[in-house]
């Protein structure tokens, strides 16, 4: 018996879809839903399963950057072979989003049996969501959102690459939302700190869910739930990334700050009465 079925599937690529990209937490509201659900959110092929469903988000961020992240390979490729091409933009963007994606991957695979044990804790989640919030407004308003995508440095993709971690080891804290924080502590505006934290997020993420696949088949999730879950955050991250990149131009982050807060707060209610644990 598959410990996630095909309609607890779905329901959790709705979840991971909308919450992948936005700067709330997917992982903390993956966990919050499982734990509604009834599943034990630190089962190994619980976890697993999560990281593979981000790989239909991933997707959808490839489809709808798909001319981009062309521009980019294409630059990188030229820049191996021309010298010319290596002071190109796009050439070194693409070796900074390689380099900002090692410390993520080192401290992935050396804390992962924290990770998917004590961190796993909806408590650390709750905890996360509201640290986190606080982070993200004083961001938004430190940030002078004065520099455009074209302006990024290799300290930028570093310090907003590295600054995953804090997701990756607290859950709820959000890969999105730490990303963009560092990128307006930086000074870039809201799209760029955006299309930045997309970026960076491709490699990490797909990694990520490559690496847990063998282990939420074995652990016990049915290749029909992975599948069904895959597709269905494919479909709705896209409008969620749409979505988002018009929001981000016209507003601040402030509705986001304050829905976090809500939910974290939701959270400690729920477990300090029992209803989750």
């Amino acid at each position: 018996m598959s410990v996630i079925n095909v309609g607890q599937a779905v329901v959790l690529g709705v979840v991971e879809g909308v919450t992948e990209f936005l700067p709330v937490s997917s992982t903390g509201h993956l966990k919050i839903t499982e734990g509604l659900m009834g599943i034990p959110v630190d089962d190994q092929a619980v976890v697993g399963f999560s990281a593979v469903i981000q790989v239909g988000a991933i997707a959808a961020v490839l489809l709808y950057f798909f001319k981009d992240i062309v521009r980019i390979v294409s630059a990188w490729c030229r820049g191996l072979v021309n010298r010319e091409e290596r002071y190109h933009h796009d050439y070194k963007f693409a070796w900074w989003v390689i380099a900002a994606t090692i410390p993520i991957v080192v401290v992935g695979l050396a804390a992962k049996p924290l990770i998917d044990g004590p961190l796993a804790s909806l408590w650390v989640v709750a905890g996360s969501l509201i640290v986190g919030s606080g982070v993200m407004w004083c961001a938004d308003q430190m940030g002078r959102h004065k520099r455009g995508e074209d302006d990024t440095s290799f300290k930028d993709a570093m310090l907003v690459g590295g600054s995953q971690i804090l997701a990756l080891l607290f859950p709820g804290f959000s890969r999105s939302g730490a990303t963009m924080s560092t990128a307006l502590i930086l000074d870039l505006d809201r799209v760029a700190a955006t299309r930045l934290s997309f970026f960076l997020g491709i490699p990490a993420l797909t990694g990520a869910g490559v690496y847990e696949l063998k282990d939420a088949l074995g652990a016990g999730v049915g290749a029909a739930p992975l599948a069904v879950g895959t597709i269905v955050s494919f479909v709705v991250a896209y409008a969620s990334i749409a979505w988002l990149l018009k929001f981000v131009a016209k507003h601040s982050f402030n509705a986001f700050v304050i829905y976090r807060v809500v939910v974290g707060l939701g959270l400690l209610g729920l477990l300090a009465t029992g209803v989750l644990n």
